[in-house]
């Protein structure tokens, strides 16, 4: 053991290991974050929830830092609602059962872009009769447009976006786009200034009431910008985190051991036992392990602790085995090993008290290696479709991207985020299980 801690105290000689090291840090930090900011059932409950968890994000916005690297300046989501603001609402009463309800959301535009989207949430209290509404938008420049009138239920919605008579009436041009533009430029260009959207309503009962929230859309929200339902990207990618050092650890450590355990078995009791394990070996060298894993997800479950079971047992009688009975059998015939049997040690004292310790400072790099080759596994199969269904993970961020088209529509940070994510863990662990293959490899530590 203390062979052992001396020899990772040469890591330091290793900057190559220092690097994988603080990578390996890091990862872990952002997975400690995840679990302690946001709670399992709440991560899952976010990114399973229907797209009204998250209406107040844009659709496909991009990440807030991309606005850096422009010399314009992106739109930000822009909410304005009565219940935040209740002096933006006036009541005028006219008889005893009639009122006018004045709301005025104003804001100041200051982007050199266009909003996504514009929408309107409306909340009426009454008991019988609906509130009738009229919208107007006015604009810096002085101009109005009545967008439309009608009657509102207790809960309603307004898409000014998706308005096709508000279209037509604007020449054709997208209500978001031509409510905002300047008519006096050549090219279409936001107007900025202040802007007035005014929602006119009468209620026929006493007591009735009417709150409105107004939503523009941004096109950057967030540090890693939003997907086709409007979800928060960095809530897989911070879940994502701690799911795939968990599957990658686990799995590495449990064909590992166990790999190590049968190699060692074999080796001690050689005959039968050993034939057997090398013709188990050889049979499952030719089995396809992705092919099975797609059966075993498709016909039976998708839950990744099934997954992760089933990689296990497949990778017990790996290739790898081989490498270690030949460590195995050249452990067992060292004089210590003779001297354990000659004072009358059992076998399996043998295999685990003297020729499995023997082997670990050797087989650690390969175990540090292993967990990116399963943490990649993973992400595999969640692009596959083959995610657990209830973890948000990287490979479900690049599986909702691949089918969404997202780098035909230019939404490369869909893309390249969860991406950088998986090659820093494979680099990290891979920079770190290198340097460890030289200072425990007595033939690589004379090079």
């Amino acid at each position: 053991m203390r062979e052992l801690l001396s020899r990772f105290k040469d890591i330091r000689e290793y900057p190559s290991a220092i690097i994988g090291i603080v990578i390996i840090l890091f990862l872990i930090g952002l997975a400690l974050y995840a679990l302690i900011s946001i709670p399992y059932s709440e991560a899952v409950r976010l990114w399973r929830g229907a797209e009204a968890m998250w209406i107040e994000n844009p659709r496909n916005a991009r990440p807030i830092w991309m606005d850096w690297f422009t010399p314009a300046s992106l739109p930000r989501t822009i909410i304005r609602d009565t219940k935040d603001d209740p002096g933006a609402k006036e009541i005028i009463p006219l008889t005893d059962e009639l009122s006018e309800i004045i709301v005025t959301l104003s804001f100041d535009y200051q982007y050199d872009d266009f909003p996504r989207e514009i929408s309107l949430f409306l909340t009426a209290e009454y008991e019988d009769n609906r509130p009738f509404v009229t919208f107007l938008w006015r604009t810096p420049d002085g101009r109005e447009y009545e967008l439309r009138d009608q009657s509102i239920s207790r809960e309603d919605a307004y898409r000014i976006s998706q308005d096709e008579r508000l279209r037509r009436q604007l020449g054709g041009i997208l209500p978001h786009t031509g409510l905002f533009m300047d008519p006096n430029a050549e090219q279409p260009t936001p107007l900025k200034g202040e802007y007035e959207l005014v929602i006119e309503g009468l209620v026929f009962e006493e007591g009735a009431d009417l709150d409105v929230r107004m939503i523009a859309y941004g096109r950057i929200h967030g540090i890693a910008g939003t997907d086709h339902r409007r979800r928060d990207i960095s809530v897989a990618l911070l879940w994502g985190t701690p799911v795939a050092l968990a599957f990658g650890f686990l799995a590495a450590v449990g064909t590992t051991i166990l790999t190590m355990i049968i190699a060692a078995t074999g080796s001690w009791y050689r005959k039968w036992v050993d034939g057997l394990i090398q013709r188990i070996t050889e049979v499952v060298m030719i089995l396809p392990i992705l092919p099975i894993l797609v059966m075993i997800g498709t016909m039976y479950s998708r839950s990744i602790w099934v997954l992760l079971g089933a990689i296990i047992l497949l990778g017990l009688f790996s290739a790898v085995i081989k490498i270690y009975r030949a460590m195995f059998i050249q452990v067992r015939e060292s004089p210590f090993i003779e001297a354990a049997r000659a004072y009358g040690a059992s076998g399996p004292r043998i295999i685990f008290r003297y020729m499995i310790p023997r082997i670990i400072p050797m087989l650690i790099p390969q175990f540090v290696i292993l967990i990116p080759t399963y943490v990649f596994l993973e992400a595999t199969l969640a692009m596959l479709g083959l995610a657990d269904p209830l973890l948000p993970t990287w490979g479900k961020v690049l599986y909702d991207a691949q089918h969404q088209g997202a780098l035909y529509m230019g939404h490369y940070y869909w893309v390249l985020l969860p991406s950088f994510l998986l090659i820093i863990t494979g680099l990290g662990f891979s920079m770190l299980g290198f340097a460890l293959d030289r200072i425990f490899n007595p033939r690589l530590r004379r090079l």
